[in-house]
């Protein structure tokens, strides 16, 4: 019996260095840029058992409260209307606060202290990197004003004021 533990030990310790490689999340990211160009931060997407996880750092953002959108189109260009309307593999209405909602690109709003800085973490619950990395990739935007969470089929977010084309890391 102290045979085999020992054994199983060994085995485990030889395989966690390769077992802790495999578990790591598959990661794509988004460095965010507003319309003249300059470089507001990052933001990375992690694929889990159960959803994305969107991490993200931005400064230079205008203090405030803002949407954030995971967009259908890997595309940053004329005013950031390229990228479409947000990520929606599931055909739901927009909105968190909708029976019918949300879309899978639906996130909550970044709330910016006067020193336009702000880090944050949200969950998007079913998403897959496979829905983000489809054929005509996808965006993450910053929207001038909130999201009410219920107006379809944007929650009344008002201008994209920050792009930034998904890219595997």
């Amino acid at each position: 019996m102290k045979t085999r533990a020992l054994l199983t030990a060994a085995v485990l310790c030889l395989a966690g260095p390769a077992v802790a490689q495999a578990e790591a999340p598959a990661t794509v990211r988004a460095d965010m840029k507003d319309q003249k160009g300059q470089s507001w931060g990052e933001v990375t997407l992690a694929e889990t058992p159960h959803g994305i996880l969107v991490k993200g750092s931005f400064s230079n953002i205008p203090p405030g409260e803002h949407a954030v959108h995971i967009h259908e189109t890997g595309k940053c260009e004329a005013a950031f209307e390229t990228a479409g309307g947000h990520l929606n593999p599931a055909k739901k209405k927009h909105g968190i606060l909708v029976a019918e909602g949300k879309h899978g690109g639906d996130l909550p709003n970044l709330h910016v202290g006067a020193e336009g800085k702000v880090q944050f973490d949200f969950f998007a619950h079913g998403l897959k990197l496979t829905d983000i990395e489809d054929q005509d990739g996808a965006a993450v935007i910053v929207h001038a004003g909130i999201d009410d969470y219920q107006s379809d089929p944007a929650g009344n977010a008002g201008d994209r004021i920050a792009c930034g084309i998904v890219t595997r890391k």
